[in-house]
């Protein structure tokens, strides 16, 4: 049976040491905030913002919301963004995704201060991830490699297959990978015998939004395998990308779903929001 990489529990003490850091900021003046963006009202996306409203609270960071209607227009989206770039008590800027339809999410994220760039997607910290430098790194990948650190799992000279290439989590999880000397394989949609890929694989990484689409048959005998999925089963029940249940009998280390790489996600943003207000 497969050791679980309890991402509950590490996001956990990562905030007790994001409170102590916060309060060390504090006592030089410096009030840690993050500005959330939020357009329409998009259900999912209101969780997730009282999710994000919850950590920051136990951490000690201020939180501001900042609602914008469905049919706002991308020059008043701009205008906002930059409103909080030039608003010296705002630390980190978070834009809510998905955005409507008739908005540009790339040129949104252009706008955000790559110094405020708390989720690591303007293009020049996407460029600084590439370049192996010091940088905001996307909030799910940057989770993923913690967990690897705590469990002392190397990645070097290991094949790690990635299914998905979204721009939150398959591009960048690229980067970190190949950062931490792995061999990198990218799965996606339109990818021939995956399977083949993925039998190959010392860690598997999925992050493609399809119930227990991974299953034991299609990995190794002791991989990794990090679960990204967050989905609903015919029962209503939250599961992961991974077949839980039968590829942990094979797998070495798996994380769950609920409770594996969600909380860190939520954990490395009050992070960033930390090390963007030391930056100030």
């Amino acid at each position: 049976m497969a050791i679980i990489i309890d991402g509950k529990e590490l996001a956990q003490e990562i905030r007790n040491d994001l409170k102590i850091k916060c309060s060390e900021l504090k006592e030089k003046g410096i009030k840690p905030k993050l500005a959330v963006i939020l357009v329409g009202d998009d259900k999912a996306s209101q969780i997730y913002i009282r999710n994000k409203s919850k950590a920051c609270q136990e951490v000690g960071i201020d939180f501001e919301e900042y609602l914008l209607k469905k049919d706002t227009t991308q020059k008043k989206l701009l205008d906002l963004i930059e409103t909080l770039n030039n608003n010296p008590n705002i630390h980190g800027i978070l834009l809510q995704s998905p955005l409507p339809g008739h908005l540009d999410i790339n040129e949104a994220n252009m706008t955000i201060s790559p110094k405020k760039d708390v989720d690591g997607f303007n293009p020049v910290n996407v460029g600084k991830l590439c370049l192996n430098q010091d940088t905001f790194v996307s909030c799910t990948p940057y989770g993923i490699m913690k967990m690897f650190e705590k469990y002392n799992i190397d990645l070097t000279g290991k094949n790690v297959t990635i299914i998905g290439r979204s721009n939150i989590v398959g591009k960048p999880l690229v980067q970190c990978c190949i950062n931490k000397n792995a061999t990198v394989t990218v799965c996606h949609s339109k990818t021939k015998n995956l399977e083949e890929h993925t039998k190959n694989a010392d860690v598997v990484i999925v992050a493609i939004g399809k119930p227990k689409f991974l299953k034991e048959n299609m990995i190794k005998k002791d991989a990794v395998i990090i679960d990204v999925g967050i989905n609903r089963d015919e029962n209503g029940k939250v599961v992961g990308d991974v077949d839980f249940e039968n590829v942990s009998k094979k797998a070495s280390y798996i994380t769950p779903v609920p409770g594996g790489v969600g909380p860190m996600t939520i954990a490395m943003l009050m992070n960033n929001v930390i090390k963007a207000s030391s930056n100030n």
